[in-house]
């Protein structure tokens, strides 16, 4: 018997983000996490035609943003309008919910902000000031997380993962894999590995002169998924497995696609355990002690009993 992975998961049951926040190893110090870039310099700004003062753009690719309009003494009857417009890699355009509300005489003198949640590489400020000269200036605050340990990290994920899965005798995400087997049973079912059967690609095997036959799913066999538990593969009422003589080395191959699909789908028990399984490896068994009985019961319950 042998079990060869045909296709890998592409998923992980954490993401990255998650194991940062875990481990607390997610920024730095607040000062080094931090950047205050100005876009428009603070200052005495006299009136545009429309929006055109034109503030400097700042790269927010993969950071955290605030915009800030700081805002001094309007002139009589002075209005600024400033916006948000961000770089698609050709043009900037305005950012949809990135307008600041309207300042007067009768709100200025004070610092407004908006987050910005978009996805471009870079964003600015522009501004409209009318009917008298106004103090103000806008900044863009971006906080960058440190990202040195980050392929690290991504590794002790699937290094985690696998541990879980060896522990639960499991395949938490979806996975192809091919059952080698030497011979058909005595029985009138084949238990499939890992639990979370999704489908059984197929069944072929290959007789003394090599020629290789695959079977019919519903016809020659039936799936049972079994939830969480182990699938079957079972004979229907009156068929009996193929009697031929099998080829001498690994004749029957059975390609089946198992495990959760998605990461929410996993229970939660089985997440922490993901995330203590990460940590036990970035603190290189340091913390084993007590992380592995944490490990074990959060487990416990998800076992797949039974030996292949």
């Amino acid at each position: 018997m042998q079990l060869i992975c045909v296709t890998p998961p592409t998923i992980e049951p954490i993401d990255l983000a998650t194991l940062k926040a875990h481990l607390l190893v997610d920024s730095g110090t607040f000062a080094e996490n931090i950047t205050n870039s100005p876009s428009i310099y603070s200052g005495l700004h006299a009136t545009t035609t429309l929006y055109g003062l034109i503030g400097t753009g700042v790269d927010v690719a993969g950071k955290q943003a605030v915009v800030y309009l700081e805002c001094g003494p309007n002139g009589a009857t002075g209005t600024v309008d400033v916006k948000i417009q961000e770089y698609n890699g050709a043009t900037w355009a305005d950012w949809t919910g990135g307008a600041f509300t309207q300042v007067t005489t009768a709100n200025d003198a004070a610092t407004y902000e908006i987050a910005y949640t978009g996805t471009a590489s870079q964003i600015r400020t522009i501004a409209k000031v009318l009917l008298a000269s106004c103090e103000f200036g806008t900044s863009i605050v971006t906080n960058a997380a440190i990202t040195s340990d980050d392929a690290n990290l991504t590794d002790l994920i699937q290094d985690a993962r696998e541990e879980v899965e060896k522990i639960t005798s499991r395949k938490l995400l979806t996975q192809t894999w091919d059952y080698i087997l030497d011979e058909f049973p005595c029985d009138n079912y084949i238990r499939l590995p890992y639990g979370n059967l999704q489908t059984v690609t197929s069944i072929t095997y290959k007789d003394y002169a090599g020629t290789v036959t695959t079977m019919t799913s519903g016809t020659d066999y039936l799936v049972e998924t079994n939830g969480d538990q182990y699938g079957k593969i079972v004979l229907p009422y009156g068929k009996s497995w193929p009697c031929v003589t099998l080829y001498p080395s690994n004749p029957i191959t059975i390609r089946f696609t198992c495990g959760w699909l998605t990461s929410a789908a996993i229970p939660k028990a089985i997440k922490r355990a993901v995330k203590f399984a990460a940590e036990d490896a970035y603190y290189h068994g340091d913390r084993s002690e007590v992380l592995k009985p944490v490990i074990d019961n959060l487990l416990y319950n998800h076992r797949l009993w039974g030996s292949f």
